[in-house]
């Protein structure tokens, strides 16, 4: 049951272990609705096992994920989905044969009601098309929309897995290093995308760029070695020794 005042993701005393090797090491992490918050930490740090509890693609060892105060923890990532929670993934997941437009629309027949009904004509669905032309739009994406995806290009591929993973109405947005890869127009452009589409909703990514997490996050998590050290604001994260020793130091002197 969502719980109104319940904060979106909530996560307590989280461990997970592979065999006797224990990645995520007790983690407790409250964010609240509406807030952008990134999760950063050095390469083996736990971050993408973290985001794979959350989002049920994980079985927590021990601990609970709270989805706007629904214990989801274990659920299959489908009804997680269903219940508000979508994510995209480090490696762009879209159909590359079919369009644009079609990439969308296939996003969106669960929410739109369609679900098993094969008999339905969704081409002929004119709410459907409004729908699916409408999130084109907002991604930028509306003068590509009878182009294979796979022809787009290696941006407006991540904008249009953006879209995908916004298409069925989720209330939490989960990017896994939305900006990877991408020169730096590239990114100056999915950062502004991602602003805009995630107005007035959960936003939670791992990202590696230090100024897309400082120009996009309200607070941000760090994680080493599968603990938490340190959470606040992106001011609270950068005066912090200890954030500076294990992990933000380095990680700003190797963007200069």
């Amino acid at each position: 049951m969502n719980a109104p005042d319940a904060p979106a993701l909530e996560l307590a005393g989280l461990r997970k272990s592979f065999g006797k090797t224990e990645i995520i090491r007790g983690v407790d992490l409250t964010i609240a609705r509406g807030e952008r918050h990134a999760i950063i930490g050095p390469n083996g740090a736990g971050k993408s096992t973290l985001f794979n509890l959350i989002t049920g693609r994980y079985v927590p060892t021990s601990g609970s994920v709270y989805l706007n105060g629904q214990d989801v923890s274990g659920l299959a990532p489908y009804k997680i989905n269903r219940l508000g929670l979508s994510r995209s993934f480090q490696i762009t997941n879209i159909f590359p044969r079919m369009t644009v437009f079609e990439n969308v629309r296939c996003s969106l027949l669960w929410s739109k009601g369609y679900r098993y009904s094969f008999w339905h004509m969704v081409g002929r669905s004119r709410d459907l098309t409004e729908a699916t032309d409408a999130i084109l739009e907002q991604i930028n994406l509306t003068a590509r929309r009878d182009l294979p995806a796979g022809v787009l290009s290696y941006a407006e591929q991540r904008a249009l897995e953006i879209g995908i993973t916004m298409a069925g109405g989720a209330n939490v947005i989960m990017l896994d290093e939305p900006t990877a890869g991408m020169s730096h127009s590239e990114t100056e452009y999915i950062v502004n995308l991602i602003r805009d589409v995630t107005e007035g909703k959960t936003l939670v990514m791992v990202e590696h760029d230090m100024s897309v997490v400082f120009g996009l996050a309200d607070r941000i998590s760090v994680l080493v070695y599968g603990e938490i050290i340190a959470t606040g604001t992106p001011e609270e994260v950068r005066a912090d020794p200890r954030v500076q020793e294990a992990y933000l130091g380095a990680a700003l002197e190797a963007e200069h």
